[in-house]
């Protein structure tokens, strides 16, 4: 599915209801894509229709123009668009199975993990409050490359996408981590859940066990974000079988990201 530049002068109201009348968008307001907010986000990318996969479940042409458009709409700042393509392009790869989380009646949703420098070039904190309001990029970010997939993928409620209950972060989900190698990473989320740790961090297992609990409660691919203060004690990639991040602001609660039981596994791909 592709959508056509708003008039300039449209205002969000009307881009909004006229996009959404089009079966384009997530229900929340979108920033008018007006020829030249679409031209900008498109600035220094060498082959914009270039197509470089095809997205389920109707298997619409991705290019960068169409998710230049959909950064557009989300309220991104330009310079955004390779780190969207490169997240939507490895959401295609087979073990990442897009065709199920885009159409299962359960609550997946494709969250992306950015590391390395593009993460304070690109406005989008490993910090305090990262995965809610504020003056971070994460929402914006998270937003793009979701109505990317729904909108090249023809996703629409209650016709492709089947989800009985669906969850918020099917609306977007970015998770910023430090580091030096620019990567992104694709994965299938089923949701969020806290863990604290026990006692008062006196021993590794006061770290390990919650954390072990929560992880024996679901199924699939598993992802831990373990704050600062906690990964400074525990080595928690070592001691478990998960994918571990390391980010969050001061404090010892950390978070578990249950993964998608229908059956897909999170893909990582470095950034140019």
């Amino acid at each position: 599915m592709t959508f056509s530049p708003s008039r300039e002068g449209t205002s969000v109201e009307t881009a909004t209801a006229d996009l959404l009348a089009d079966g384009v968008g997530d229900g929340l307001p979108v920033v008018p894509p007006t020829v030249e907010r679409w031209e900008r986000m498109l600035d220094g990318v060498a082959d914009p229709d270039a197509v470089v996969g095809l997205v389920p479940p109707l298997f619409g042409e991705l290019t960068a123009r169409a998710v230049a458009g959909c950064c557009v709409l989300a309220g991104c700042r330009p310079g955004v668009v390779p780190l969207v393509l490169t997240a939507a392009v490895a959401a295609l790869e087979p073990e990442f199975n897009l065709l199920g989380v885009q159409t299962t009646t359960g609550t997946a949703a494709v969250g992306m993990i950015v590391a390395g420098p593009v993460v304070g070039t690109l406005g989008l904190s490993d910090a305090t409050g990262m995965l809610g309001p504020g003056p971070h990029a994460n929402g914006v970010v998270g937003r793009s490359l979701a109505l990317t997939l729904a909108t090249v993928g023809g996703v629409r409620v209650g016709e492709t996408s089947m989800a009985t209950t669906s969850q918020p972060a099917r609306y977007g989900f970015c998770v910023a981590a430090a580091g030096e190698v620019p990567t992104v990473t694709v994965l299938a989320i089923s949701g969020t859940a806290e863990v604290v740790p026990r006692d008062d961090l006196a021993a590794p297992d006061d770290v390990l066990a919650p954390l072990a609990e929560a992880l024996g409660r679901s199924a699939g691919e598993q992802t831990l974000v373990i704050p600062p203060e906690i990964a400074r004690r525990v080595d928690v990639a070592r001691e478990l079988d998960a994918r571990v991040v390391v980010a969050g602001g001061p404090g010892v609660k950390m978070l578990h990201l249950p993964g998608w039981m229908g059956g897909s596994r999170g893909v990582t791909r470095t950034l140019g």
